[in-house]
């Protein structure tokens, strides 16, 4: 046991400080490369399943999740122009109505279609710091991901329960502290931010500008561990808990740029890889052989992408047809919401090995090529902007 946890910790450390340069000389995104060493390292048995590497990945994700949640600027999202909510929202309604129109059109198996159209923003906060929030499309992106991703923990929150309990009066008091947690946390901002406009020096004292305790990284800290627990007495989805976190900690104290930094650092440096290392280690490379599961992945994969490209046609008036492509592209890799749903679906016997291990692969594919795409535009934006 003491062998394999060395083994282990040496292993995540070598994977943790080498991946960046495999990337370089592969010129592929960090964490598609995190993702496919973790499945590479699993395969030959050098990492596996360990509760603490489990538990930190977890933390790691919500940690994802937490600086996602500070790179949405709420006060540009609440002051932005009616047509550009207007559009985001109608992105988001024909994404959903392509998604089950192309699951029902190839016989998808029905928690694969209640899938497809999950977003999450996790990985835009990677692509916000590689390519710059000011960037316009990265702006967009985060107004129609916030959107999305409020109404997928949901969906996933509902979906959770309702696979346990059934549509019961379990599930509906589920869905009421749901809502009503909510609204408490709108409640609480409005309250802060009438406080905090009263009395701006409390901003002062509770991040203080000379600080030699770090007490503006305690405080972000132990907001994030804060609504955690929240969300675990509510026996909601953690991830939201942290997204609002995130959220909170950018709303109030979004002048303190260093704080951004600093959290920053600690996430992408350290808890952000073993995320995803994790998730690649969490696939089985045997299940490649398996009939049926790399073209099924393939297919799934294939149709999210066209349901939100297709949808992100209605984004082309707002930063022109590019832009728009690289929002539906960053819009496109839900892959914790899929692992997730794919996890609780397996679990609950309610999905088949084959439609598991589809679901993995395709959101693994989907970081690959959005990922990839990403890049490829986003260079050639740069080197033709007007085109």
């Amino acid at each position: 046991m003491i062998h394999t946890s060395i083994t282990l910790i040496l292993v995540l450390s070598v994977l943790i400080w080498g991946s960046p340069f495999v990337a370089k000389s592969l010129r592929l995104p960090i964490p598609s490369v995190e993702i496919i060493l973790g499945s590479i390292v699993a395969y030959f048995g050098l990492i596996g399943h360990n509760q603490y590497f489990d538990l930190i990945a977890e933390v790691g994700f919500l940690y994802l999740m937490f600086l996602a949640g500070m790179e949405v600027d709420l006060k540009q999202i609440t002051k932005s122009p009616k047509i550009v909510i207007q559009k985001s929202i109608l992105f988001l309604l024909l994404m959903v109505l392509f998604s089950i129109g192309f699951g029902i059109l190839f016989h998808l198996h029905t928690i694969v279609i209640i899938s497809m159209p999950l977003i999450s923003i996790g990985l835009l906060a990677t692509l916000s710091k590689v390519y710059g929030k000011e960037e316009k499309w990265v702006q967009l992106a985060f107004i129609a991901g916030v959107l999305g991703e409020i109404l997928s923990i949901a969906a996933l929150t509902i979906f959770d329960a309702a696979s346990t309990t059934g549509f019961t009066m379990e599930l509906i008091m589920k869905i009421s502290y749901l809502l009503l947690f909510i609204l408490v946390i709108f409640m609480l901002y409005k309250s802060l931010h009438l406080l905090f406009w009263w009395y701006p020096e409390l901003k002062g004292i509770l991040v203080p500008k000379a600080d030699t305790s770090a007490q503006d990284i305690r405080l972000s800290m132990s907001l994030f561990f804060i609504l955690i627990a929240v969300m675990l007495s509510l026996e909601l989805e953690l991830a939201l808990g942290a997204f609002i976190a995130g959220i909170a900690i950018s709303a109030f104290f979004h002048h303190e740029k260093a704080l951004e930094e600093k959290m920053s650092s600690l996430g992408f440096g350290f808890l952000v890889p073993l995320f995803f290392i994790h998730t690649g280690a969490s696939f089985d490379l045997d299940a490649l052989l398996m009939d049926g599961v790399v073209l099924g992945a393939l297919l799934i994969t294939l149709l999210m992408l066209a349901s939100r490209v297709l949808a992100a046609r209605v984004l082309k008036s707002l930063s022109g047809s590019k832009d728009a492509l690289l929002i539906a592209l960053s819009l496109s890799m839900p892959l914790t919401l899929l692992v997730a749903v794919a996890t609780i679906g397996y679990d609950t016997g309610l999905l088949e090995k084959l439609n598991y291990y589809q679901l993995i692969l395709a959101s693994i594919f989907e970081v690959l090529l959005s990922m990839i795409f990403i890049k490829i535009l986003a260079k050639q934006k740069k080197s033709h902007p007007n085109l």
